[in-house]
């Protein structure tokens, strides 16, 4: 069954770039956006990834920690950050537990061929863990500034 607005988000502990434990638990008492994307270093992923870096002031601002989900390695997390000088978590999920938790580890089709693959998809969380805004499906240009918006409108 999909994740709706108002459910619980489900928890979670995984590796981060950079050796960090990334844990729901942890994050208690902040909101958080999780953006769940396909694969490191791609066009739409490396767009993506930069415009929520670039509000990253504005996103700390209003008190929101944003941390992206992606089933790449750790390994390519950390070169990803690098090249982009991300300056926010990336999670790494590699057995798609939690992507599969989330619902957004689905079944693909591209020119015919069906394959698994995630979602893009974005959830902003409330200080306490629940789900107040899900944006399926995401088109990358104005994504981030709108999911600031958000934020920036819960309390």
């Amino acid at each position: 069954m999909p994740l709706v607005t108002g459910d619980q988000a489900p928890d979670f502990d995984l590796p981060g770039a950079g050796g960090d434990a990334i844990r729901l638990g942890d994050l208690t008492g902040r909101k958080v956006v999780l953006y769940f994307y396909p694969k490191d270093d791609t066009s739409g992923c490396t767009l993506e990834a930069q415009g929520f870096n670039a509000l990253g002031p504005a996103f700390a601002a209003a008190d929101t920690i944003v941390i992206g989900v992606s089933p790449d390695s750790v390994k390519s997390h950390d070169k990803f950050r690098a090249k982009y000088d991300l300056t926010f978590p990336l999670a790494s999920d590699e057995p798609k537990a939690m992507l599969e938790a989330y619902g957004v580890w689905v079944e693909k089709s591209m020119y015919g061929r069906k394959y698994m693959g995630v979602e893009r998809t974005t959830m902003l969380l409330d200080r306490s863990g629940r789900i107040v805004r899900i944006w399926p499906k995401v088109k990358v240009p104005g994504h981030a500034e709108e999911v600031l918006a958000a934020a920036q409108g819960e309390a």
